[in-house]
């Protein structure tokens, strides 16, 4: 009877030992997993990105957010709209944002006015200008000499739609201060409407708003910016020079990520594109994100690398020149950096 005892007894305190040990496996799984979540936590660097507008024009970047690519490369990304590129400057020189992306004249105005630490070039993302000439009626031939002693709605003074503008101008031999009234009072991104309201003869548009103008029936898209300009740098992303000098992993990866979004576009239908990033135009119906896409697509807007050439910066001093709005020149190797763009062109292949 004692030896059945016994044996029950050693029965019961294995039992009990599996059991302990059972829970500790758990406790221990579970304690991985956590360490496991909260590795995964720490390697995804916080990163404030300002944009300039929140535009079509700029699909590769939101195809990266849209595919997942600034997780993959451990960037937890956060996106703010400046609405115009002296409000996105100004977050980036605060350290309100990490990055900015406009149009680099402004680093070369901020690199003038004598700033310690200037915004440096590290990403270029578009290289066609992104707006349109609108006309109140279709014109099958236009020729730019139709604009002389014309109203149009222009942009910013010193902003690249401006300048990009008056730069064609110049180029068919229109002085923008004499052969045409350009109407600079309106804010960015309202003309469409005071062109809808009646204003002026042609308005300079991006996208959304020259197809949408279409759309409604209250202009047409008679010329592209873009393709009279040639190949501008027009918008790229840019950082202090201290903040890139302490993060340079986090430029790349952000750079690596942005390079998987130009690949992409590179290699995919504008139906495919317009569906990527229909989540950040969720006001804007598919077929109309679709055309845009194209419009942009088939005018080369959009690098296959991130890399700001040399010739590029200097062509952009000189429309700044010609514009008047250039004090003097800027060296390039203190406002583009090359490093990052070129590391991820090698390194993320199609």
């Amino acid at each position: 009877m004692k030896k059945k005892n016994k044996l029950i007894a050693l029965f019961l305190t294995a039992l009990c030992v599996a059991s302990f040990l059972g829970g500790c496996g758990k406790d221990s799984e579970n304690a991985v997993s956590q360490n496991t979540d909260k590795a995964s936590a720490k390697k995804n660097t916080a990163v404030t990105l300002n944009e300039v507008a929140h535009s079509i024009f700029y699909a590769p970047m939101y195809v990266a957010i849209e595919e997942g690519y600034f997780e993959e490369e451990g960037i937890d990304l956060t996106l703010v709209t400046g609405f115009g590129a002296d409000k996105t400057m100004t977050a980036l020189l605060t350290d309100e944002a990490d990055i900015g992306f406009m149009g680099s004249e402004s680093t070369i105005y901020t690199y003038i006015g004598g700033s310690s630490d200037p915004a440096v070039n590290f990403a270029q993302l578009t290289q066609r200008a992104g707006n349109f000439l609108v006309a109140r009626e279709p014109i099958e031939n236009f020729d730019w000499s139709m604009l002389v002693g014309k109203e149009v709605l222009g942009g910013r003074a010193g902003g690249m739609p401006e300048m990009v503008f008056e730069y064609i101008l110049k180029k068919n031999n229109i002085d923008p201060a004499v052969d045409v009234s350009i109407d600079q009072s309106i804010d960015f991104g309202s003309t469409a409407a005071a062109f809808s309201g009646g204003q002026g003869e042609f308005t300079v548009e991006f996208e959304p708003h020259a197809t949408s103008l279409e759309e409604k029936g209250d202009g047409y898209v008679v010329a592209s910016l873009g393709e009279d300009s040639g190949y501008v740098p027009y918008t790229a992303f840019s950082a202090k020079k201290s903040f890139i000098e302490k993060n340079p992993e986090t430029i790349q990866s952000f750079t690596n990520a942005l390079q998987k979004g130009m690949n992409y576009v590179q290699s995919h239908s504008a139906e495919e594109i317009a569906k990527v990033i229909k989540p950040q135009f969720e006001e804007t119906e598919l077929s109309t994100i679709t055309t845009i896409v194209e419009r942009y697509a088939s005018q080369d807007t959009w690098k296959s690398d991130l890399i700001f050439e040399e010739d590029s910066f200097t062509l952009l001093q000189n429309i700044l020149d010609e514009a008047g709005e250039l004090e003097k020149r800027v060296p390039y190797e203190d406002l583009v950096d090359t490093t990052f763009a070129t590391e991820s062109a090698k390194k993320v292949r199609p």
